[in-house]
């Protein structure tokens, strides 16, 4: 009804402007044709023009502007039911409710629960965690050229060569060298210098026993202590450290041995090549540190209710948000003009949504005695149609009523899946929205080519109107002056012609 009301007062207005303009150019008519003064051609034609188009042209921005401030007003609505769809996904899937918890009590164990958790309570003891081999060499001049030849350095069933010749032949040659190797099998090489000299050190870049570090040497030429960086590497057996055998005269130790974290699960013995352990207890990580050795501590899986208090309470808000939204573009008040009310105000589409949201948050799930609604858990409906949260009552539900917020957000017909699927078929194509915007947007098509038709009546009107004044004003012009010169022969009203002054 607003838009009606102020596209009408908006062409009257237009009309009322045009039929000012024509009595002026009618006066500009009479004025010329009394020989006061000459047509004014260009504003004659466009107060003719504007009069047979002003009131259309207007009525036509008037509804172009009206669609396109309704279309925003679609896409607002339909932002913030994705918003609010985005929000229900681990509420609507269940997968929210099956979420846990997992903490440890002590330092040096951190655990994380995921898919296949169940609660539970678990005593960890680690006795050792895994680590990655560190070897160093022997001490070399700095500066020292090695012989030439080729090393194959391995790490856990891996290897690579590496061709030793004039071009890097010394250790910090060597270093760089097995460090840009395509095939580099997992190992880091660099350069220490010590008192007594330089060193090569190699790091596996994964922990566990079996990725131990071997290098052997070959094609050996002008060996001059290249044949020391030979060294081989043992796994120690069971949760073992490994073990290292240089092959040169002078000897590699062993920094840092290559071994496997070793625990215990209750009475469970068990071992892992990382200390990000993943298969000892189901669904659980566990992520072992050094402070961990030595101490057995308690972990516990547990529903992550904090979590889950989180999920519901953003739903909540998003309800709010959307609600809200609607509000303002439904507002009405009589104390204001039509322009001042909400774009939807009265909109079939958006009470559709709204009445079909509003009955799914207040009604229950369930049939007969085992029906609840969300006011179970802590929240209820206000008077507005928003949603509010008592987090006391919400906490409590989660920790001594599971039972209840899972079948309130169960993945079948709970208030999340009935909110999803509702939405779902609000914003799809060929829903209610898509609909209404296609209908807006063919409407704009039809305005625009309106306009165009409507352009162009305009340029053809006024080039008829202007050439047929133009005549008219020439064809005045010339009337007025035959009537001057008859006037200066015969006399008029208060004149004495020549001729009649030269009477015979």
């Amino acid at each position: 009804m607003s838009t009606i009301s102020t596209a009408t007062s908006s062409t009257a207005s237009t009309t009322a402007s045009a039929n000012t303009a024509l009595q002026q150019a009618a006066q500009s008519v009479i004025s010329g044709s009394t020989g006061n003064s000459s047509l004014d051609v260009s504003s004659l034609v466009t107060a003719l023009v504007n009069a047979k188009t002003a009131g259309q042209s207007t009525a036509l921005t008037t509804q172009k502007t009206a669609d396109n401030t309704q279309l925003s007003a679609i896409g607002t609505l339909k932002a913030a039911l994705t918003a609010l769809q985005a929000g229900l996904t681990s509420l609507s899937d269940g997968t929210m409710l099956s979420k846990f918890s997992a903490t440890a009590s002590g330092s040096g164990i951190t655990a994380t629960a995921g898919t296949g958790a169940v609660a539970g309570t678990y005593s960890v003891n680690v006795t050792q965690i895994a680590t990655a081999q560190s070897l160093t060499s022997g001490a070399f001049s700095a500066t020292q050229t090695l012989g030439t030849g080729t090393l194959t350095v391995s790490v856990g069933g891996k290897s690579m060569s590496v061709a030793v010749n004039s071009t890097n032949n010394t250790l910090s040659g060597i270093a760089a060298a097995i460090n840009s190797a395509s095939g580099n099998p997992g190992v880091t090489a660099t350069i220490v210098t010590g008192t007594g000299g330089a060193h090569l050190v190699l790091n596996s870049t994964t922990t566990g026993a079996a990725n131990t570090i071997s290098v052997s040497v070959g094609n050996l030429s002008g060996d001059n202590g290249l044949s020391s960086l030979g060294v081989t590497s043992t796994a120690g057996t069971g949760s073992g450290a490994s073990t290292i055998t240089s092959s040169g005269s002078i000897a590699w130790t062993q920094s840092t041995a290559a071994q496997d974290a070793a625990f215990t699960i209750g009475s469970v013995a068990a071992t892992s090549s990382s200390n990000t352990v993943t298969s000892a207890i189901a669904g659980v990580t566990l992520n072992l540190a050094s402070a961990a050795v030595g101490t057995t501590q308690t972990v516990t899986v547990a529903q992550d209710t904090t979590s889950q208090a989180s999920a519901i309470t953003n739903f909540v808000s998003l309800y709010n948000t959307l609600v809200t939204t609607m509000g303002t573009l439904t507002s009405f008040d009589s104390s204001q003009s039509s322009s001042a009310q909400g774009p939807l105000l009265g909109d079939p589409t958006l009470n559709t949504i709204k009445n079909a949201l509003s009955t799914i948050v207040s009604g229950g799930v369930g049939t007969g005695t085992s029906s609840t609604n969300l006011a179970s858990i802590g929240i209820t409906l206000q008077a507005d149609g928003t949603l509010q949260t008592d987090s006391t009552a919400l906490n409590s539900a989660l920790q001594n009523d599971s039972s209840t917020v899972a079948s309130l957000f169960n993945s079948k017909n709970g208030v999340a899946a009935q909110l999803n699927n509702s939405i779902t078929s609000f914003v799809q194509t060929g829903g209610v929205i898509d609909t209404r915007t296609t209908a807006l947007n063919d409407d704009l098509k039809s305005i625009a080519a309106q306009q165009t038709t409507l352009t162009n009546y305009t340029t053809q009107l006024t080039n008829q109107y202007q050439a047929q004044f133009t005549a008219l004003n020439t064809l005045m012009a010339t009337m007025n002056n035959n009537s001057q010169y008859l006037t200066q022969l015969f006399g008029g009203t208060n004149s004495q012609g020549s001729l009649s002054a030269n009477k015979a």
